[in-house]
């Protein structure tokens, strides 16, 4: 018989699969986001998304302590304010709600890292990540205050700066910001590919953003990998300590070719109407949830990204604890 490859001989039984596995997914690699309101007094459910809350600001040590003890590592903060206005004045406030939430998680658990949201889409009444004028965002004007909600984030206690509003030159503006104020030290994941995409809506609801229409002219045409490549790679020539693309599965083919093309650790967002669709699909008895969430995080891995930014963290810890992870 002629010869040929037998794959199979590497998969025969559990502990040789485990042998030869390429890429693993641990808790290092994930990022919890919360979204925490000084609106509410009791954990709010957000629509779309089975299982996840606004918390109240009075319920974020409890909430802390509790991803603490599953063993997450890392959190990305959002604030949801009740004063809004066309500046978002209230996130450049060393006592507004970013400030004061990151602050209350760095008090209750010193070594969870805390990566802060740095954008103005959730502090103003438009809803756009910037300053506006008519119908057009004000791209340097909206630098300078992105500069300044950097600092107080850091002067708060933030671990990392997380700008994700697609503001042309935002990477160098809040380097430069932090630099000046003695934060050489505090890195700056970007937002470096963000795409116009319609798999935000389940956030826009949970993070109490009221912005209606389209964002496509600062954020990325879903067509243009190219042209994701040119942002990301501009946002390392400003100084970016990671890069992340966003959303996640839809884009893994720009992280590969953007693993390909950096050294820099690389971060993918599993965006909200990512979480609904594997949830909702779940729900309807169409996939096994944990099956479907383990196998999205180790695409996100194989692509190339080091950290993923999930809604299923929790989940994920669980199953971790529970030593419950399918083979």
């Amino acid at each position: 018989m002629q010869n040929f490859h037998r794959g199979h001989r590497l998969r025969q039984f559990k502990n040789l699969r485990a042998l030869f596995q390429e890429n693993s997914v641990s808790l290092n690699d994930i990022v919890c986001p919360l979204f925490v309101s000084e609106k509410i007094t009791t954990p709010n459910p957000v629509p779309g998304m089975p299982g996840i809350f606004q918390i109240p600001e009075n319920n974020i040590e409890h909430e802390i302590d509790k991803i603490s003890s599953l063993g997450i590592k890392s959190v990305m903060l959002f604030g949801v304010s009740a004063h809004k206005d066309n500046t978002g004045e209230c996130s450049l406030d060393k006592t507004g709600i970013l400030t004061r939430i990151v602050k209350k998680t760095k008090t209750t658990n010193s070594d969870l890292v805390v990566m802060a949201d740095n954008c103005f889409c959730e502090f103003t009444e438009h809803g756009n990540c910037g300053i506006v004028e008519g119908d057009n965002i004000q791209n340097d004007e909206t630098l300078m205050l992105l500069g300044r909600q950097a600092v107080v984030c850091a002067e708060a206690g933030a671990d990392v700066i997380c700008p994700s509003g697609m503001i042309d030159g935002q990477v160098v503006g809040i380097r430069g910001a932090l630099d000046s104020n003695g934060f050489k030290d505090t890195p700056v994941m970007a937002y470096a590919a963000k795409f116009a995409s319609s798999y935000y809506g389940p956030f826009r609801k949970a993070a109490g953003v009221n912005y209606k229409g389209e964002r496509k002219t600062y954020q990325i045409n879903p067509a243009n990998g190219r042209e994701a490549l040119i942002e990301t790679l501009a946002d390392q020539q400003e100084g970016a300590d990671i890069l992340m693309i966003k959303p996640g599965m839809p884009y893994l083919d720009v992280i590969a070719r953007l693993r390909d093309r950096t050294n820099l650790p690389l971060a993918a967002y599993q965006v909200s109407g990512e979480y609904a669709m594997i949830s909702l699909a779940a729900e309807q008895g169409a996939l096994d949830l944990d099956k479907a969430i383990m196998e999205s995080m180790i695409a996100f891995k194989r692509a190339g990204t080091d950290l993923i930014v999930t809604y299923f963290a929790e989940r994920i810890a669980k199953l971790f604890q529970s030593n419950s992870l399918h083979d």
